[in-house]
């Protein structure tokens, strides 16, 4: 019973925390969406979820771009299920939304390979689509952190790294999790990690509990730990002190494994007081400003 507690929680909530399903599609826990994309539903591949939107700022290209990587548990969210960051767009830079295979059909790592598979696309098409394929960051907030940090240490081993990483309370060692929690005395409003009918085991494919190793193995931070030493791109982290759905450590894991890898790399990791899980914390200038700031001087963007 308490193993389907957690998944009725995990299900409504979503690492997103989103706020409600409704017929006309995902409301957030931002505004409704109601900016429309410069190009919309391009295919990156051939299955249904595997489109892409983009949205250009104002000016002639071609653009720097952020690939925004949605969350929702790995199991629901949209590309449309919030509005483009309006402070991203005023910066001059474009932004690039695609969705990927939920993990109710497809376990992982289709959704990696399918962030991947986005990003290579926008990168071989760019002129096409007024942007600049020298000048890109990745972005993910909860479960797309997960996707947006993963996709990037993929390009990286590919040859093609972005400018920059982006990563708000994302998990990044399924393994931790529950541990990392009740560190903090407290128990994860969307249930434990560890058993089966959890949003990262039924990503992996088994529990987590099952195989810590393997599922330490599948994220950023044990993909980090096996890494040798190398140039990393910048990388910008924020996650609210107060978050009832991901620990905080977890963005320090991440923090640690990444200057393990690259001790001269840049790293901005700052805990957001008061703020949990998404939401209008992370909506204001103390947040938005710095992020943006941030995207400006790695993608060498004039203020």
């Amino acid at each position: 019973m308490a193993h389907g507690l957690n998944k009725m929680r995990r299900a409504l909530l979503g690492a997103g925390a989103l706020a409600a399903l409704g017929a006309g599609g995902y409301v957030g826990w931002k505004r409704l969406f109601t900016r429309q994309p410069d190009f919309a539903d391009l295919a990156y591949g051939s299955g249904a979820r595997q489109v892409l939107d983009i949205y250009l700022p104002q000016g002639s290209g071609p653009f720097p771009f952020v690939i925004d990587i949605h969350g929702g548990a790995f199991k629901i969210g949209s590309k449309t299920m919030s509005a483009p960051s309006e402070a991203v767009l005023a910066a001059g830079i474009a932004i690039v939304r695609p969705n990927y295979r939920y993990s109710s059909t497809d376990i992982w790592p289709a959704q990696g390979q399918d962030c991947l598979a986005a990003a290579q696309f926008v990168l071989e098409g760019a002129a096409s689509y007024g942007l600049d394929a020298s000048r890109f960051a990745l972005w993910g907030q909860s479960a797309g952190g997960f996707l947006a940090v993963s996709t990037a240490l993929s390009l990286i081993e590919t040859g093609r790294p972005p400018r920059a990483v982006v990563d708000f309370y994302g998990p990044m060692d399924f393994s931790t999790m529950d541990a990392d929690m009740a560190a903090q005395g407290r128990t994860a409003q969307m249930g434990q990690t560890d058993p089966a009918d959890s949003a990262e085991s039924q990503l992996l494919g088994y529990a987590v509990e099952s195989d810590r190793a393997g599922a330490k193995a599948a994220g950023p931070v044990g993909r980090l730990e096996a890494m040798a030493p190398r140039t990393l791109p910048p990388l910008f982290l924020r996650h609210g002190d107060a978050d009832p759905l991901i620990a905080h450590t977890q963005s320090e894991r991440l923090a640690a494994a990444w200057s393990r890898v690259d001790p001269a790399g840049a790293v901005d990791f700052a805990l957001v007081a008061g703020g949990g899980h998404g939401g209008g914390d992370f909506d204001t200038d103390v947040v938005m400003g710095p992020m943006v700031d941030f995207l400006r001087k790695t993608l060498t963007v004039p203020a």
